[in-house]
């Protein structure tokens, strides 16, 4: 159920941070993986306690779980179909999930295999429902890039293959600020060869720095997260007006304390200085959210309004990497509503 009728998108949606934990518990028992706590119920206890930790590095503790039980094309496919059945069930017209391949190598499943259980997830989900899914496959920081060079460019050649095949992009995600950005630009140089869209996370716990690498040392069009830039004006003029679009992720940045609260969070500020914004999740489970609630927080708390959903919700679909078969009949449905 959804108390916003307009279609939403949510173009930054983590799949091992939102899964049902009930099928993280059942396929964790039946594969032997050992448990933190001996219930479901225990176990989103722990986690509501471990989402308020403060750190993004600490926050990214809480995917081991997931990560281990995540190694098999069943687990891969069903968490993928069941996020897409829920998103549905939450009103979102188009969704892009993403997941790092090459954190479910472990067991039975190369990197190729792992995406190809994550779209067949997706697909099962569009032939039973609605709601459209493109995937995004990531890549990893984990410290210097030299770490998992081989990996990373693994995900750029092997997303190559299944361009417009239920894949629709990459992403760098993973512990930021604990090497240069910059560093990583090899691998967009290839995803630029191979022509493939990219989003990168930037500007969520270092500052504005790594949203300038992004935006013009990578080419990055879309930012993940970003709200950092705000602390930088002459970086926000620069990219004002242009089509670079922000990931906003409200109760991510509260939880890993990159902002304070709702109420300072500077989305809005970012909005009314230019820059194109849109809502959107992180990790559904983990952070114990839907876009609705992050949506009451945004009229509530943190100064937009409901034509500033629709037109963050425009935003979002002009900057999807799905093909324009998907994006004209929802643009044409938010534009109509703007003009009510």
């Amino acid at each position: 159920m959804t108390t916003y009728s307009f279609p939403k998108i949510d173009l930054h949606n983590h799949l091992d941070g939102s899964f049902r934990p009930e099928t993280m518990y059942e396929l964790a028992q039946k594969y032997g993986i050992e448990t933190e706590v001996p219930s479901t119920e225990e176990y989103c206890a722990l986690t509501r306690r471990r989402a308020n930790c403060g750190s993004v590095n600490e926050y990214l503790k809480m995917f081991d779980l997931p990560c281990r039980v995540m190694q098999t094309r069943e687990a891969l496919e069903r968490i993928t179909f069941e996020l897409g059945e829920d998103l549905n069930s939450e009103g979102v017209a188009y969704a892009e999930i993403r997941f790092a391949p090459q954190q479910h190598v472990s067991g039975e499943l190369d990197q190729a295999a792992a995406i190809e259980a994550v779209i067949d997830g997706a697909k099962r989900c569009m032939e039973q429902y609605p709601i459209r899914i493109g995937i995004l496959a990531c890549m990893m920081v984990y410290g210097s890039e030299t770490i998992n060079w081989d990996a990373n460019m693994e995900t750029v050649e092997t997303a190559a293959m299944y361009l417009g095949k239920g894949l629709v992009g990459i992403d760098l995600a993973g512990a930021e600020g604990l090497v240069p950005l910059e560093n990583f630009a090899p691998f967009f140089e290839r995803a630029r060869e191979l022509r493939i869209p990219f989003t990168c996370h930037a500007g969520d716990s270092p500052g504005p720095e790594t949203v300038e690498t992004a935006v013009y040392t990578f080419g990055a069009r879309r930012i993940g997260h970003g709200h950092h830039v705000y602390f930088d004006p002459h970086l926000v003029r620069r990219i004002a007006g242009t089509d670079v679009l922000f990931e906003i992720c409200p109760t991510s940045n509260i939880q890993c304390r990159t902002e304070p609260s709702y109420e300072k969070h500077p989305a809005k500020n970012m909005m009314e200085m230019g820059l194109k914004i849109s809502i959107n999740t992180d990790n559904q489970f983990l952070a114990g959210v839907t876009l609705d609630s992050e949506y009451d927080h945004c009229l509530n708390e943190m100064g937009f309004t409901v034509q500033d959903l629709i037109r963050m919700n425009l935003n979002a679909i002009n900057s999807a990497f799905c093909d324009e078969t998907i994006k004209a009949p929802i643009r044409k449905e938010l534009e109509a509503l703007l003009e009510e």
